[in-house]
Order: structure tokens, then sequence, then C-alpha cells
């Protein structure tokens, strides 16, 4: 009887996590779809892409903008969870801290119709960019906060005025193939190095 009941103990957390990552592939696998097609890609395409049937998605996501906001949701926890990763990992702050505006600029730059599917519901719109900004502002002020530390970057730039300057040098890049919306990050990011 104890063996049974341990081994019961083990399964639900293993079912768990197995749980947890067929539902991050199935995200990962609408967002790589959504970013190739659009958010009005058909559902199939988002099945065939996670290795799923249709109907596992309509399961978890009953509808286009259930899955829609989960993609969203998941793609701001990854983007502020490589924060702390990159700072850890990098030679430097400022390292770190540019490494991370690179995602922050290919979460923006590959969001394809996101923002408009968003705000056809405001309210859900509302409460989705205060998310965004509740997780991704403190991520940047620390990265802000241990480059300046280091004496790497100036002390003066706020988290949201960079991330607000980088999300308007993005705005319409997916849009028109002449215009380089990372590139001039980079030379935004560059500005804020006491090197140059």
């Amino acid at each position: 009887m104890k063996d049974s009941g341990e081994g019961t103990g083990r399964a639900a957390p293993a079912q768990r996590r197995d749980a947890r990552r067929n539902k991050e592939t199935l995200l990962e696998a609408a967002a790589a779809v959504f970013v190739a097609s659009g958010v009005e890609a058909p559902v199939r395409d988002i099945a065939a892409k996670a290795g799923v049937g249709v109907g596992t998605i309509y399961r978890h996501f009953p509808t286009r903008a259930d899955l829609v906001i989960a993609v969203y949701r998941h793609q701001v926890e990854a983007c502020a969870e490589a924060g702390p990763a990159l700072l850890a990992q990098s030679a430097t702050p400022y390292a770190a801290l540019r490494q991370w505006i690179g995602r922050f600029v290919d979460f923006l730059v590959t969001k394809h119709g996101l923002a408009a599917v968003l705000r056809s519901d405001n309210a859900g719109f509302e409460a989705l960019h205060a998310y965004f900004l509740d997780r991704l502002v403190p991520v940047c002020t620390e990265l802000l906060r241990a480059a300046a530390s280091a004496g790497e970057i100036r002390s003066d730039v706020e988290a949201y005025a960079l991330m607000r300057g980088v999300g308007n040098l993005c705005a319409g890049a997916e849009s028109d193939p002449h215009y380089d919306a990372r590139r001039l990050v980079d030379l935004l990011v560059a500005g804020l190095s006491r090197s140059g």
C-alpha cells in the first residue's frame, strides 16, 4: 500500500510538468505561426507545428482570443525571465542590458497583429498592457541599475522611458522591409554607454 501511495505522489508532479511542457510547446508553436502568418492563421497550422490535434488546442484555449492572450503572456514571461539570467551569465551588466533589449525588440517586432487583436477588446488590452509593464519595467530597471552601478552607462535613464523609446523605434517595422528597427535601437542603447 505504501509503495502505491509514493508512486502516485511522484506521478502527479510528473504529469503536471508534462502538461506544463506540452502547453509551452503549444504556445511556442502558436507564436512561431503568428510570426509567419499573422494571428488569423488557421488553428490546424498551429496544431501541426505543435504536433498535436486541433482538439488539444481548443481544450486549452476555447477561443482564438484566449490563445492570442496566452501567447502574449508567455512571451512577456520569457522576456522577464531572461533579464536576471542574462545578468548572471553575461560578461558585464551593460552586455546583459544590450542582449535583453535585443530580446525585447524581438518581442515587439515579431508580435505580428497581436496588438490589433488585443485592442479589439479594450478592457482586455488595458489589463495585458498593465501586465506587460508590471513584468518588464522592473527587469529593465534592474539591468539599468546594474550597468549604472558598474559605471558602464549614464545613471539618469528610466526603464519606462527607454522601453517606450525602443517601442517607438519598432513601430511599423514589420510592415516596411527597408526600415531596420534593430539598428536604430542598437544606436540608442550604444548612446547610453559611458565609453562612447
